[in-house]
């Protein structure tokens, strides 16, 4: 016969149960004890609830330090073990959370600490917090940034090599769960430090500072309060040159107009604080003058020849002899960088700096031209003198934009 305390008791066994937490839910209690590498909580005042060994999720900054008294979250694993306590985890709820709070990091745009634990040659491996994310060499901010010449990927590797150990402020640009995609970026936190302090730029005004680095396509300069902006190539000097390093080194003092603000990124100009001295060129030449000019640079399309210090000639290779040079290899065999010859001015375009020249004593193609062919009625006409240098111009033209291209896709993989 069933007693009334049997019933009552039978009653309460299967509340107990039905209210015990099963295996995979999360559940949240006070910590009661820390001790011999385990911590143990109240669960609901039902039981107590053991965290230990790898579950206790200690490579995460939230589960590192737990006092008692503390309120936490926790996993069941096991109901009930040997000793008649519930197996719990904070290392399956805790991941959760640390995605959560990255996820949480996307949104907000806050900057973060993170350490540098790996490197390799696309970017570093990063530890935040529980996990690992990447930043790749493109969201280092300009004073971790490789800048080297070639992009030779040897070198990024070891520039990158060296960042290892120190912790820096990033941003979380994407924090994917689903794919463990974890994407961070210096770049982000500096472009934000850049905009505040741009605030009391404007284009136009001159600024003063220190050459960073150098690089094929251009020259960057330190200035104001941690700023730092790039001097392309093109506005170094007037001139063209193979290099900044032909005019300036790292560590020299300049100064420079801004002329672009996109965003975070600033763009000078040395040049323009110089009157551009094209302007000017014809007070000082002539089309038909005899000059002498200093070879600067030989071409496979001819020589870059120095008049004076801010204006350069192109002797085309047509213009060089009255024999064909057939290619490059053959023009340094009769021309070295730094003689000096003579030289014939044949046309000056002060708005495209331009300036043709023709080697002195070199004849015209078109004297050469009526020389070999009769003309005939049906025979086209032969070119003129400015047909030869509208030809000329259109193969200067198609160099130009090969330099122009090499020059952007060495900006970009810089």
């Amino acid at each position: 016969m069933v007693t009334k305390n049997q019933e009552n008791f039978e009653d309460l066994l299967q509340d107990y149960f039905a209210k015990l937490p099963k295996v995979g839910e999360t559940i949240k209690g006070k910590v009661i004890s820390v001790s011999n590498g385990a911590v143990r909580i109240d669960v609901n005042g039902l039981l107590i609830g053991i965290i230990r060994s790898r579950e206790l999720f200690a490579e995460s900054s939230e589960y590192s330090n737990i006092q008692v008294g503390t309120e936490v979250e926790a996993t069941v694993i096991e109901q009930e073990n040997e000793t008649g306590e519930m197996e719990l985890s904070f290392r399956i709820a805790g991941y959760q959370r640390v995605w959560d709070n990255m996820a949480q990091h996307v949104v907000d745009g806050v900057a973060i600490d993170a350490k540098i634990i790996h490197a390799n040659k696309g970017g570093l491996m990063v530890q935040l917090d529980a996990l690992t994310g990447f930043m790749p060499v493109s969201q280092l901010a300009p004073e971790h940034y490789p800048r080297v010449q070639g992009g030779d990927k040897n070198r990024i590797l070891e520039h990158l090599q060296q960042l290892v150990g120190i912790s820096l402020k990033v941003k979380v640009l994407d924090a994917n769960q689903k794919e463990e995609k974890l994407i961070l970026s210096e770049k982000a936190v500096w472009e934000d430090d850049q905009k505040a302090v741009l605030e009391s730029y404007k284009i136009g005004d001159l600024v003063s500072g220190e050459v960073s680095a150098l690089t094929s396509f251009g020259a960057f300069m330190k200035f104001g309060e941690g700023l730092e902006g790039l001097i392309h190539i093109s506005e170094i000097v007037w001139q063209r040159i193979d290099h900044p390093k032909d005019i300036l080194k790292v560590g020299d003092k300049v100064e420079a107009q801004i002329i672009d603000l996109n965003k975070s990124k600033i763009y000078l100009s040395m040049k323009r604080l110089v009157d551009d001295p094209w302007k000017k060129v014809k007070d000082m030449y002539k089309v038909g003058q005899i000059v002498s000019g200093e070879v600067h640079k030989i071409e496979p399309f001819g020589l870059m020849v120095k008049l004076d210090n801010h204006i350069h000639g192109l002797a085309h290779i047509s213009e060089l002899s009255n024999k064909q040079i057939s290619n490059v290899t053959e023009l340094r065999t009769i021309f070295t960088i730094g003689e000096s010859k003579d030289f014939e001015i044949i046309n000056i375009e002060p708005a495209e700096h331009r300036l043709g020249l023709r080697l002195a004593g070199v004849k015209p193609k078109r004297e050469e031209k009526k020389e070999d062919k009769p003309v005939s009625a049906k025979a086209a006409p032969d070119k003129t003198v400015s047909d030869e240098v509208v030809s000329d111009k259109k193969e200067e033209k198609v160099e130009e934009v090969v330099e122009e291209k090499v020059e952007k896709t060495e900006e970009k993989s810089a």
